[in-house]
């Protein structure tokens, strides 16, 4: 199983010509990686950013060198969560992939396997935020075209279980309460569709957790509860 992760990789690295040969690992824990980006949170909201790793020198080291980033995270596409600038962070320190509602798919699971087998991320956050629009779309039962059904129908599971434990719930704590089941049901949906991230959590080489952004305060707040189901095991 984690052959077929590994080879995507390779295929991926073959084929992509941006990528450098000379990429290492960062070596960074999943523990100090969630407390750097808690200080770079921190600082971020405190109006007190330092936008480390962000100057010219960095982006020449890094296409010299190699990235090495210390976390990946799978956020909404919203334009108001740059990841980047909410946990203070600079060129080469994250392994961002965006995507609305920050939904577990086939496409966005590839580059979080590329991530943690080539790259070495052994942190994985899945961040979700506060009013966010495919959560409330999946809610509403908004009539949609194009592609956008097949995305909104990966996050209702999520509105359904909330609606349930929040029965008496007004809309605005009903999406509140949306947009964190969100964040589990995306995380062990994670592991359930992609065997090599199940191996590696099964094995403690990476380590998933989940957070909610809010576009309010600029605040993250980590979900102690937010784990894969095969590590509750």
């Amino acid at each position: 199983m984690v052959r077929t992760g590994f080879a995507f990789a390779l295929i991926f690295v073959s084929t992509c010509g941006s990528l450098h040969a000379a990429d290492v690992k960062s070596g960074v824990s999943p523990d100090e990686a969630i407390r750097l980006l808690s200080a770079g949170n921190e600082r971020f909201a405190a109006g007190k950013p330092q936008h480390p790793n962000s100057e010219l020198d960095r982006v020449r080291a890094t296409a010299k060198d190699g990235q090495a980033p210390f976390a990946t995270v799978l956020s909404c596409a919203d334009s108001r969560v740059p990841v980047e600038t909410v946990f203070d962070r600079g060129v080469g320190d994250l392994f961002v992939v965006r995507v609305a509602g920050n939904v577990a798919d086939p496409g966005t699971l590839g580059s979080i396997e590329y991530a943690a087998e080539h790259l070495g991320t052994q942190l994985i956050v899945v961040m979700g935020h506060t009013q966010c629009g495919a959560v409330k779309a999946a809610m509403d039962g908004t009539e949609l075209y194009g592609n956008l059904p097949t995305l909104i129908d990966a996050i209702r599971p999520a509105v359904r279980k909330a609606r349930s434990e929040n029965p008496a719930a007004t809309a605005e704590s009903l999406l509140e309460a949306s947009v964190a089941q969100n964040v589990r049901h995306q995380i062990d949906a994670a592991v359930i569709k992609s065997p090599g991230l199940r191996h590696m959590v099964l094995h403690g080489k990476i380590k998933i957790v989940g957070a909610v952004y809010s576009i309010e305060t600029g605040r993250v707040e980590w979900l102690d509860d937010a784990v894969p189901a095969a590590e509750k095991k």
